[in-house]
Formats: structure tokens, sequence, C-alpha cells
């Protein structure tokens, strides 16, 4: 009678475990960066309304059943040198949450507009590594009702850097898919300001352009191991047709 039991629960600790890695965690307020070596990016930016309020003291209503204001939001994260591609919204937990992302000509522009004025950007370039830092700084720390936060919420830094990573401070201390790094906080913690420091070295060549010197290296090695295989292959022929002559 166990043995129907103990597959059953197996089965149900492999489904969790797959789970964990398909499942995006989520969070009260998210910044995702997209870096390139110039220093221009995207940034995606999801966050429920009472933490932009909370947190970068922006005007939004906090009610969820209120109207999303997209024009109002747009305007929020527009600036010199920052526009807005797009804005959507939905609800989780009783709270809406708004979608933005962002292109911005540098980090300079991002650190100029005023939801992002919390971080200082820096990109300092070497002979090999660009340092990559961000320092986030203190919250506008806005009180807000009763949203239903309960104490567990989190909030997360991501950067999608374009070349290889030698070092990096990430709490995880591991790079996800090649290129991706996460710093996390309580939302608590965030709100009270206690500083992030954000830190990571990029070589000065994109991933991209790597695997394009290595799969055109590829591709020349390979035409040329054709190219000799063939001339060995007319010697040979050449050899036997004088063989048969004689």
């Amino acid at each position: 009678m166990r043995a129907p039991w103990v597959v059953a629960l197996l089965a149900v600790a492999v489904l969790v475990s797959g789970c964990r890695g398909v499942l995006k965690k989520e969070y009260e307020y998210e910044e995702e960066l997209y870096l390139d070596l110039d220093g221009s990016a995207s940034l995606y930016v999801n966050a429920s309304v009472p933490a932009l309020v909370a947190l970068r003291g922006v005007d939004l209503d906090v009610d969820p059943r209120a109207r999303f204001d997209r024009s109002r939001v747009r305007a929020i994260f527009t600036g010199p040198g920052v526009d807005v591609s797009s804005v959507s919204s939905s609800r989780r937990n009783g709270r809406r949450f708004v979608h933005v992302r962002i292109e911005a000509e540098s980090l300079a522009a991002l650190q100029r507009l005023a939801p992002f004025s919390w971080s200082t950007y820096s990109m300092t370039r070497g002979d090999e590594v660009i340092v990559l830092r961000q320092v986030v700084g203190g919250a506008a720390a806005k009180a807000v009702s009763d949203v239903g936060w309960t104490g567990a919420e989190l909030v997360a830094f991501r950067m999608h850097l374009p070349s290889r990573i030698p070092y990096h401070n990430a709490p995880s201390k591991r790079v996800e898919r090649g290129n991706i790094l996460a710093w996390e906080q309580p939302l608590s913690e965030r709100l009270k300001g206690a500083p992030l420091d954000i830190q990571a070295h990029m070589e000065t060549q994109s991933i991209l352009s790597s695997t394009l010197l290595l799969f055109g290296g590829t591709i020349a090695a390979a035409g040329v191991a054709f190219a000799l295989v063939v001339w060995w292959i007319a010697r040979k022929g050449r050899a036997i047709e004088r063989f048969g002559d004689l």
C-alpha cells in the first residue's frame, strides 16, 4: 500500500524541483537592465504601484481599481536621452503592477531621470575589462496605506551584460545563463534605504563578437581542411594516372 504513495510523493518532488527552474521569482519592485558596451541600455521596470509610490515617491493612485493612467506612467519615465517604448499593467496579490520598457542612450541619462536618481552608475573602461558599478541609495520612503504587504516582498536589480563576466559581487555568486546577474533585497530594507553596492567586470569584446569570430574561424579552418582534402585527392588521382600509363 505504501508504494503508490511513495511514487506519488517522488513525482511531486520532481515536479516542484522542475518548476523552480521554470517559474520566475516574483518581485514587488524589479529593475532589469540590458546593457551595451557603449553604455546605452534597455531597462525594464516591473513594480507594484504601491512600491513605486513608496520607493520613488511618484504620484500614482495605489487603489488597484483605479483607472490605469498609461500617459501618466509614460511621463514619469520619460526624459532627456530616455524614451519609453512600452507601458502595460497587470494585477497580482490585490495590487496593480506596471511594466515599463525604457530605452536610454546612456547610464548617465538614466541617472538624471527622477525614478532612477537613487542610483549612481559608473563604467570605467580598461584595456581588458570594463568595471561597472551601480550604488543604489536611499528611497523616498513615502507612506502608503495598507496595501497587503506581508513583509516577505522582495526587490531585485538584474543585469544582462553583453560580454563575459570575470568578476561580480552578486550574493548568489552565480552567473545565470552565461551573462545575467541578480541582486536582491527585502522590500523593508529598500524602504529604509539600506545601500546596495552592485559591482561587475565585463570583457571589452561582446559575447556576440566572440561567437562570430569563433564561428568564422571554424568555417575558415573547415574550408582550409576541405581544400587540402581536394588537393590531396587530385594529386593522388594524377599519381594513379601516371602509374597506369606505365
